[in-house]
């Protein structure tokens, strides 16, 4: 078998006198904590610290990254154990399963997941030898055992990765019951949840009727008006920041941001309630909410983070039999220069106002995204996300985002991850990369030795707490 062994130069050029200079640069920050402001990590892992059930478990079943892969080469996810919407079986035997992920180890060469993958098995379990069909079970069975010991719970995991703080992903109607479960436990583990909004605002969601139900019970209080939906919502906001909540996440898949009247929005909302809204209307609340959401923000200090760009769950074969995230998420084209005009005039100025803005749209760069951050104090710019965070993904970005929006308009690096134990290997590539960057900027002479070591640890650490607030 072909042994597992990665390089201590990768992703460094090539080129001597920048890979010289990306090692001594790396070698300042690697060893940095973890700072982890934005992922979709279930905050029960803390809560049971349990051991994961199984490789299969842990590797394939939550990763879409993964199994989107599998499926683009005709494999059915059914043979794969990812959960059917309505129930009918799926393959349920792990180890067949994990057969299945062995033979078709080959398909991540190149790839980020496969980049990924190798950290997780070589520096996190230690395997020596790369997954192929012959030693599946093998390997199968050494991961089994590690799983199994204490030194691979949850939290000693955590412990081990350096994570300093870990932030989930949480709709607004979640009741935060693990959260305030980690807090009692006594477990000095720092995870925080961060409110998503979506599910009741946007009139789209065919469960929207149901989460505003649910968003008036939380809240103690039934929600049948405008006026009292929005009360909800600040209470709920200051639920999370109870729990240690700093920032809120809004997915969209454009960057549309418009108010409309405060009558126009009851009447929307009343539509909706008797389920008498369409597409029109959806649009525009939503661009109204995300108005709402700033002055919020404005009000009680939490960040914004905008994620747009994205047509979710594009295919609806997929949608309607395994329901949403499950790959089949897609990116779009997104204007954010008259899309968020009114936004950034009405918050971009505010010296209460942080908003981090991510996209799918690479062409947006440097064309719309890095001229605004660099123009208006409230606006930083999110790191290369999703399909973009990859070795070249996060190289483009630094190359189309620096000179005009600066390093230190951005936000460090964001692992957005549902795998757990990916969250290391995540962080180690961004590094090496902005170290590469870096390293290639000290070899042009465009900055010194100095400067770039000091940069690295603004991207590493610096930006994070100071954009996300974490007195850390």
């Amino acid at each position: 078998m072909q042994k597992l062994e990665l390089n201590e130069d990768r992703f460094f050029d090539a080129e001597p006198s920048i890979r010289k200079n990306a090692r001594e640069i790396y070698s300042s920050i690697c060893n940095l904590p973890i700072i982890s402001p934005h992922g979709h990590v279930d905050p029960n892992l803390f809560v049971e610290n349990k051991p994961f059930t199984n490789p299969t478990e842990l590797f394939l079943i939550p990763d879409h990254y993964v199994f989107r892969m599998f499926y683009s080469q005709g494999i059915p996810l059914e043979n794969l154990g990812i959960p059917t919407a309505d129930g009918s079986p799926v393959e349920t035997d792990p180890r067949k399963i994990w057969q299945i992920f062995a033979e078709n180890f080959y398909l991540f060469r190149g790839t980020p997941s496969g980049v990924w993958l190798d950290y997780e098995f070589n520096k996190v379990f230690g395997i020596e030898e790369k997954l192929v069909g012959g030693n599946a079970q093998k390997i199968y069975d050494e991961l089994n055992e590690k799983l199994h010991t204490k030194e691979f719970l949850p939290r000693n995991l955590f412990d081990s990765f350096n994570i300093k703080v870990l932030t989930t992903t949480d709709t607004a109607t979640d009741p935060l019951e693990a959260h305030r479960k980690i807090r009692e436990s006594g477990w000095q583990g720092n995870v925080i949840p961060s409110f998503r909004p979506d599910s009741v605002t946007d009139l789209n969601n065919p469960s929207w009727n149901e989460n505003i139900k649910i968003l008036g019970k939380l809240t103690e209080k039934e929600i049948t008006g405008y006026k009292q939906y929005i009360a909800a919502l600040e209470n709920r906001r200051e639920y999370f920041k109870s729990l240690g909540a700093t920032s809120t996440d809004h997915g969209l898949e454009i960057p549309y941001m418009a108010r409309i009247t405060e009558q126009e929005a009851e009447k929307i909302f009343q539509k909706a309630l008797a389920g008498k809204s369409d597409a029109a209307d959806a649009k525009i609340f939503t661009a109204h909410m995300i108005m709402e959401m700033g002055r919020m923000s404005c009000e009680d200090g939490l960040v914004m983070m905008v994620h747009a760009g994205c047509l979710r769950n594009h295919n609806k074969y997929i949608l309607k039999k395994f329901g949403p995230d499950k790959g089949a998420d897609i990116p779009v084209q997104a204007e954010y220069v008259r899309n968020m005009q009114e936004f950034l005039n009405a918050y971009g100025n505010d010296p209460r106002m942080t908003v981090i803005v991510f996209t799918l749209d690479e062409s947006v760069y440097s064309r719309e995204l890095a001229p605004f951050a660099g123009h208006y104090p409230a606006m930083k710019l999110g790191p290369a996300w999703w399909f973009h965070d990859s070795i070249e993904g996060m190289t483009r970005y630094r190359q189309l985002m620096t000179e005009t929006g600066g390093f230190y308009n951005t936000v460090g690096f964001i692992d957005d991850t549902r795998a757990f134990v990916s969250i290391p290997a995540r962080h180690d590539v961004a590094r090496r990369i902005d170290s590469n960057f870096l390293g290639n900027l000290v070899a042009r002479h465009i900055i010194s030795m100095d400067e770039a070591l000091k940069i690295a640890y603004e991207l590493t650490n610096g930006l994070v707490k100071k954009s996300f607030k974490f007195n850390i």
